[in-house]
């Protein structure tokens, strides 16, 4: 311990210089002090927020609803609900410190015993060294044993882990190998059972009441409640890879974009509004192949201006005006040109139209010219393009512009011809750059799984379900993409995020993933 200094025995200039010292001392601990003071509001804020809402949820879930849904939709919110709820605990726990943990209750969960006809693999866990501290030989007085249930797609199994007790006879030492970590701690569910859950739900478009009746018919009831917290509980690990994945998109110089209305029901009302996802990808021509898609309370612009941030590049989409405020900023606009063919074809369709037939007839050729270099790299096939598609272009853009004069304000024709004519410009620079391409049509099936779900799903229960289902769903649309069985993929990430290190989480995004087996004994 420091002694005091005999403040009788210093000079002024000792004085003024432990004056000093102690300010500067005081100063850094108020530093000190401040930072954690505003954690712990930072922390109180967040835990106020998510407390609020699991109260909202649980009011709608248990309380009486003056408003009835019919029995499908009913099910499909009750599932919803259950798995936000889940979702939120999930973020609270994460919130919380260490002490406010402890001091919780601990509430021990009642689950029926798994059925003792499925067939069990064993798998044992020991220390690595029976060796005790004191030099003697442990001794095996006994174990513990946990069972989780697995699934492979069409059977049901038990794994049963058994966790040996070694102890020392002299100083009474008791060691155990640690519990293997899970996604979701003391939960019956291995990562097997979670991806299949995960991967009927959000890319076999199965709600959850209908996977407790699959799983029924194979043998084992599964409350859709329990299906519904496992699938909020993974959608929080999950989403840490979701984000990484759109950083890593945004790297690229070159992105398409789209969106799609969902409906969305605020939980208590019987009514729904539009919610809408947005999907960014890269382009066919890119290395990385990857789609993130982010689930909006609408269609503003402010939300595809927030997911792209500070991001300069070329955007390929279509005409919505909520892209445009982005244009101004750094980001070039790239046209459809499948958006402007679709209008003479439509106009075709109608009438015959002869000057429509014309139009589709030119436009082809700008696509019998893509078709020839798809598989060329970008600078042969910018070269080819502005051999033969720049002058094909310049010539349906001088037709066009003739045409135009020729046909009255307001007709149908005038409507296709002026569609082209004022996003010319966005239309044709495909042709200067051999990484962009000629149309949006790549994102919009990248968007098509949305479509299938829609009519299953019927709607999004709240913002935090859509948002968890884009997550999910960005992985395994991505996983897809990179040629991976959506099942097998989630099955191993999952299995090994427990331990995956922060900054080793790119390991586990789609396009970096390489399977680890597991070794069971």
């Amino acid at each position: 311990m420091t002694q005091r200094p005999d403040i009788n025995q210093l000079s002024a200039d000792q004085l003024r210089a432990l004056a000093t010292e102690l300010m500067d001392s005081l100063d850094a601990k108020d530093q000190v002090l401040g930072r954690k003071e505003r954690a712990l509001v930072r922390s109180n804020a967040i835990i106020e927020k998510l407390t609020h809402e699991v109260a909202i949820l649980k009011r709608h879930k248990y309380a009486r609803r003056s408003e009835q849904l019919d029995a499908v939709q009913g099910k499909l919110l009750d599932e919803l609900i259950d798995s936000d709820l889940a979702a939120i605990e999930a973020e609270l726990d994460q919130a919380m410190t260490e002490e406010e943990k402890a001091s919780r209750p601990k509430q021990q969960p009642k689950r029926t015993p798994l059925p003792p006809e499925l067939p069990r693999t064993l798998i044992h866990h020991e220390p690595e060294n029976t060796q005790c501290r004191c030099g003697c030989q442990l001794k095996r007085i006994g174990e513990d044993i946990s069972e989780k249930l697995d699934y492979v797609p069409g059977e049901f199994t038990v794994e049963r882990h058994i966790r040996g007790k070694w102890a020392c006879d002299k100083c009474e030492t008791l060691i155990q190998a640690p519990v293997p970590p899970q996604v979701i701690d003391k939960g019956i569910p291995t990562a097997g059972l979670l991806a299949q859950v995960l991967v009927a739900k959000y890319a076999d478009h199965l709600p959850l009441y209908r996977q407790e009746r699959i799983f029924g018919r194979a043998g084992l009831e599964i409350p859709r409640s329990t299906l519904a917290e496992w699938v909020g509980a993974c959608g929080v690990q999950l989403q840490p890879l979701a984000d990484a994945l759109r950083n890593t998109l945004l790297e690229h110089d070159v992105l398409h974009a789209d969106e799609t209305p969902v409906s969305m029901l605020a939980p208590g009302k019987k009514k729904t509004h539009k919610a809408y996802v947005w999907a960014y990808c890269t382009t066919p021509f890119s290395d990385l192949k990857a789609t993130v898609y982010d689930f909006a309370p609408s269609r503003a612009g402010e939300h595809a201006r927030t997911f792209l941030g500070d991001w300069q590049g070329k955007l390929v989409c279509d005409d919505y005006a909520g892209y445009k405020a982005g244009f101004g900023n750094g980001i070039t606009e790239i046209g459809c040109m499948a958006h402007a063919r679709r209008k003479f074809y439509d106009l075709h369709e109608a009438n015959k139209s002869e000057l429509a037939a014309k139009a589709l007839e030119t436009i082809g050729g700008l696509y019998d010219i893509e078709r020839e270099t798809k598989d060329l790299p970008p600078d042969k096939r910018r070269e080819i393009r502005q051999t033969k598609a720049k002058p094909l272009a310049d010539t349906l853009h001088q037709w066009m512009l003739v045409h135009r004069q020729k046909v009255p304000d307001g007709s149908g024709t005038a409507k296709a011809l002026d569609y082209s004519l004022k996003r010319w410009e966005a239309l044709t620079r495909y042709l200067d750059d051999g990484a962009v391409p000629i149309d949006n049509n790549w994102v919009e099936n990248q968007i098509r799984p949305w479509a299938l779900g829609r009519s299953n799903w019927l709607f999004a229960g709240s913002l935090r379900s859509g948002q968890r289902a884009a997550a999910v769903m960005t992985l395994i649309q991505s996983a897809k993409l990179n040629g991976h069985d959506p099942y097998a993929y989630l099955k191993d990430v999952l299995t090994r995020l427990p331990t995956q290190k922060n900054n080793a989480i790119d390991e586990l995004l789609p396009h970096n993933w390489k399977p680890a087996i597991p070794d069971k004994v």
